[in-house]
């Protein structure tokens, strides 16, 4: 990248307004990448101030109004908005932290602002309800908005197609991934703004919409999060957010567990999963963050690798085992759900993306005798008759996240025990965004309906409800690992 712009292919414009030399600052709304290091977004907005020679003003609001809002999904948020006020603040850029009281108290404040801006700048993310945000606020800035693809390592819109299988869209990787390798975000981008001063927001507005303190931030929860109009009862997790635990996080996978990831993951009585999940959705890490520390770590050059487009899961990088086999997970595996999203933006999180061997075998056994059928109530409160079901889920209940290889367990059993994939798939998308950390995610979606046969092939032999869809059963996941642990440590 010359003089450090962000590469071309990330970034696109959300409306066809113009933008203001003569505005008084450069916004970043941070929606999706919630840090301030190795941050495309925030690059590029870094880089619209340094050459129109204006301040950055930061707005990261939280509003109550979206689906599965919750006191744990807050708390975590509120941990990263409060990580990023010292961030911010020590780096001598102003931070609007906005804590919405009540549903619609927040609407106008980015109009507001964006009368004052020379330009808006923010995160392309391809679910939720976050591209409809930005598609409307585009509409509403009378300012050029301007969208960033901080996602992965392949950009977005490098890929003209979705993919069927991890195998060809790894091929497709292979093919195309190289040119991307050093162009990385820079790993301080506010050090190219030092020499700016702070912008300074109107007291009008700060009056309007009150900034959230430090003391609201990091106050204990029944302070005000007890008092927000988000379900209580799904409360908080002993894991905190932000990019200060992010990076812990991230260094404690490497340092300790990345060397037996590739041998252990899948067992549930060893704890070798990477955690990273909850702050790679929040944006507390970046996938390039975790990469260039990989390649570091192992002295890695991009100039020296010529990647071979076989779809193989290992061997391509010329990393070691256990960085080749998580490399598979982080990049391969999120990236396509992610792709999937991008190219299905209206229904990715339905049956009818299922691909049609999939949708076939499932309708052709949808009046196959279910030895069990649970309705949403019972499957919420782990009230099943799958001791090793339960668990699962009573884990997803009290923290925020399951175990790699059981999530898979947990959503085949569902596909099992409900009248209709379709119910099925709209049972695991409730629970799954409702106490998930990491919900609400591509790769959230793309590991419920994997479950169903996305990304994957048809298997034999053809079996009862599932027909030829891949097939999981607690028994042979208990022959096959040691889980009494799990069971002790999750019973009722």
């Amino acid at each position: 990248m010359s003089d450090w712009s962000v590469p071309e292919t990330r970034v696109s414009p959300v409306n066809d307004r113009e933008i203001r030399p003569d505005g008084e600052f450069v916004v970043y709304w941070m929606v999706a990448q919630r840090r301030h290091r190795e941050n495309f977004g925030l690059q590029h907005a870094v880089r619209h101030a340094h050459r129109l020679g204006k301040p950055l003003l930061v707005l990261e609001a939280l509003r109550v109004g979206y689906n599965w809002a919750s006191a744990r999904l807050h708390r975590f948020i509120m941990d990263g908005m409060a990580t990023n006020a010292r961030a911010f603040g020590a780096a001598g850029v102003t931070y609007y932290p906005y804590l919405e009281r009540d549903h619609g108290e927040g609407s106008g404040l980015l109009e507001t602002l964006a009368e004052r801006a020379c330009v808006v700048v923010t995160d392309e993310f391809p679910c939720f309800f976050l591209p409809r945000m930005v598609a409307a606020a585009g509409r509403k800035l009378n300012v050029r908005l301007e969208q960033v693809d901080g996602n992965g390592l392949l950009p977005l819109r490098e890929a003209d197609r979705d993919f069927t299988t991890a195998a060809s869209f790894r091929r497709h990787l292979q093919k195309t991934l190289k040119p991307h390798l050093h162009l990385f975000p820079l790993a301080e981008p506010l050090e190219k703004i030092r020499h700016l001063p702070a912008a300074k927001i109107p007291k009008e507005v700060a009056k309007r919409w009150p900034l959230a303190t430090p003391a609201m931030l990091e106050a204990p929860y029944a302070d005000l999060l007890a008092k927000l109009p988000i379900d209580q009862n799904v409360g908080p997790v002993e894991e905190r957010g932000g990019s200060e635990e992010g990076e812990r996080v991230l260094h404690r996978f490497l340092d300790s567990r990345l060397n037996k990831y590739a041998e252990l993951r899948n067992r549930p009585e060893e704890d070798v999963a990477s955690g990273l999940s909850p702050y790679l959705h929040f944006g507390y890490v970046g996938v390039h963050q975790v990469v260039a520390e990989i390649f570091r770590r192992e002295n890695w050059n991009w100039e020296d690798v010529s990647f071979r487009a076989l779809g193989r899961r290992r061997g391509w990088w010329g990393l070691s085992e256990a960085s080749e086999a998580f490399l598979d997970e982080l990049v391969t595996w999120r990236e396509i759900g992610y792709n999937f999203c991008f190219h299905h933006p209206d229904d990715y999180d339905q049956f009818a993306t299922l691909p049609d061997w999939a949708k076939e075998t499932l309708l052709d056994h949808i009046r196959d005798n279910r030895k069990h059928i649970y309705d949403l109530k019972t499957l919420e409160a782990a009230g099943t008759h799958d001791d090793l079901w339960n668990a699962a889920q009573r884990q997803l209940l009290r923290e925020g996240r399951i175990h790699n290889y059981l999530r898979m367990l947990w959503g085949k059993k569902v596909l099992e025990w409900t009248p209709t994939p379709e119910a099925a798939a709209e049972y695991l998308i409730e629970l799954n965004n409702k106490y998930a950390l990491d919900g609400r995610n591509p790769n959230s979606y793309s590991g419920i309906f994997w479950t169903m046969g996305r990304f994957d092939r048809a298997w034999g032999p053809e079996r009862p409800i599932y027909g030829k869809v891949r097939y999981m059963s607690s028994k042979n996941t208990k022959r096959k690992f040691r889980v009494e642990p799990y069971l002790e440590r999750f019973a009722s």
